[in-house]
Order: structure tokens, then C-alpha cells, then sequence
């Protein structure tokens, strides 16, 4: 009869006994994952935060990069919290359908995560900023915006391009600003009789006078080829902090200077000629041939 009297007992003890271990794990998952999130949010991103200063990333390129440091606090201080709280043996049924589904999701996704580190690495390596004219696989124009998954470009006819970034960190990109430098090259094509000093003294003269050009480096000019109609002499100047609208119209105001100051002294600017032979035949209305 004593037994039978002290089973609810014993049933009650053990049954408060877990609910104590309970609420003990959850205050202590609690209070680990307050504490851990405080550190994390106050110590790790500070650290970050430091380490994008010494890189100079520029603003727009801190927001997505600290958000997902936000993330990754939550995560891991979520994750260290389970653990100190012994919930791991109730968490691993969770855990492996969850590596399951991750996995599932990375082979489904894998175009979006690549694109996803090719813009970490495009924030980090800046091989291009917001505001550059870059050139790749053919396309080029000015760099508008740059995310975490493309990076969008206008074109020189104001189309919008939008790129996947593993395009832009997988394939050679020109950047033209990147050295705050650019040299322009033109060929002028002058006739075999005319006077190549002469002509030389007028490409440099007008790329001296013309106030976008640079004096160091100083424009130089040499003989590039003999062609067919004309002897090429290719030019090459310097820019300043050039973008895509001060090169096209340098390089239109040079030329046509070169070109007014080559018909005042006579020189000419050959077009390709092509000498024709042969007989050409005729045949009036009667049938009669002539040559």
C-alpha cells in the first residue's frame, strides 16, 4: 500500500524536476544568446567595421556587407546558445533535415550564391567603383549600381545593363579610370609626298594647346605604318580623370584641330583608291557591238 501511496509522488518529483531542468535551459539559452548577441553586436561588428575602414570601402558598399555581419551575430549566437543549453539531442532530428534542405537549396540556387561571392569579392577588391566606365566582352558604359548579386551598368546609348557579377569576376574587365590616367591613341594618315616632320610638329603642337590633354606625360608621336594610300602616324596623348563623355570629346576637339591645322599647310588625309581595268562593251538598239 506504501508503495502505491508514494508513486504520484515520485511521479510529481520527477516531473518537476523537469520542468526545472526545462525553464533552467531555457534561462540559460536566453541569457547566453542576450550576452552573446550584445558581444557579438558591439565587439565583432566593431571589428568589421574597422577592417572596411582600413580596405576604404566606400558607403554604399558597407550597408549590404553589414547586414549580412548582422545576420551571421544572430546565427552564431543562436547556434552557441543551443548548445549551452543542452538542447542539442532535442535539435539534431531538426538539424539534419535542415542540412538536407540546405543542401537541396545550394544545388537549386548555386547561380545565385556564386553571383552572391562574386559581389563580396567585387566589394573588396574594387576593381571598379560606382560612377567608372568599364568595358567587358564587348558591352561597355558607366557602372550605376553595384549589389550583392548583379551590378548594373548604362551604356553610352543610356540602355541599362544588368549583370551578374560572376560575369564581371569571371571574365577580363577594362577599366579605363581606374589610375585616374588614360591614354588615347589616333592614327592620322598622311599622303607619301607630304612632309612627315612637319606633320609630326602639328599633331603635338595641337595636343599641347588643347587644355585637356596632359603636359607629363608629355604626347608623343611616331610613324605607325606605310599602308596602301597613306603613312600612319599614330598619336598618343594623356587624360586626366578622363570619364567616357571628356574622352569622346577630347578626342573629337584634337582631331578636328589636327585636321584644320593639316589643310592649312597643305597636307593632305588620302582615302583608299583603287585603280579599275578592263574592256567595257556596249550594244546599241540594232545589235551592232562597240567597245
Amino acid at each position: 500500500m506504501r508503495n502505491v501511496v508514494e508513486a504520484p509522488e515520485i511521479m510529481a518529483n520527477v516531473l518537476g524536476q523537469q520542468v526545472a531542468d526545462a525553464l533552467l535551459s531555457a534561462a540559460i539559452f536566453l541569457v547566453s544568446f542576450v550576452l552573446l548577441y550584445l558581444v557579438g553586436k558591439y565587439v565583432f561588428r566593431n571589428l568589421v567595421e574597422r577592417f572596411l575602414d582600413r580596405r576604404d570601402v566606400e558607403r554604399h558598399v558597407r550597408k549590404p556587407l553589414m547586414k549580412v555581419t548582422r545576420y551571421g551575430v544572430i546565427f552564431g549566437a543562436l547556434a552557441v546558445a543551443v548548445a549551452l543549453a543542452g538542447f542539442g539531442n532535442v535539435l539534431t532530428s531538426l538539424a539534419t533535415i535542415a542540412a538536407a534542405a540546405t543542401l537541396a537549396v545550394g544545388f537549386a540556387l548555386q547561380n545565385v550564391i556564386r553571383n552572391f561571392v562574386a559581389g563580396v569579392f567585387i566589394y573588396l577588391d574594387k576593381p571598379f567603383k560606382i560612377g567608372d566606365w568599364i568595358e567587358w566582352e564587348g558591352n561597355s558604359g558607366v557602372v550605376k549600381d553595384i549589389s550583392l548579386r548583379v551590378t548594373r551598368v548604362e551604356t553610352f546609348d543610356h540602355e541599362l545593363l544588368t549583370v551578374p557579377n560572376s560575369h564581371l569576376t569571371e571574365n577580363v574587365v577594362k577599366n579605363p579610370q581606374h589610375n585616374d590616367q588614360l591614354r588615347m591613341k589616333f592614327v592620322f594618315g598622311i599622303g607619301y609626298g607630304d612632309d612627315i616632320e612637319r606633320a609630326n610638329e602639328i599633331i603635338l603642337e595641337e595636343a599641347e594647346e588643347h587644355p585637356d590633354i596632359m603636359e607629363d606625360p608629355a604626347p608623343s608621336v611616331r610613324v605607325h605604318e606605310l599602308a596602301d594610300s597613306y603613312v600612319g602616324l599614330q598619336s598618343r596623348v594623356w587624360l586626366a580623370n578622363p570619364t567616357r563623355g571628356d574622352y569622346t570629346k577630347v578626342r573629337s576637339e584634337y582631331v578636328e584641330a589636327v585636321k584644320n591645322a593639316f589643310d592649312r599647310e597643305g597636307i593632305e588625309i588620302p582615302f583608299p583608291q583603287r585603280d579599275l581595268s578592263g574592256v567595257l562593251e556596249t550594244r546599241t538598239v540594232d545589235g551592232e557591238r562597240t567597245a
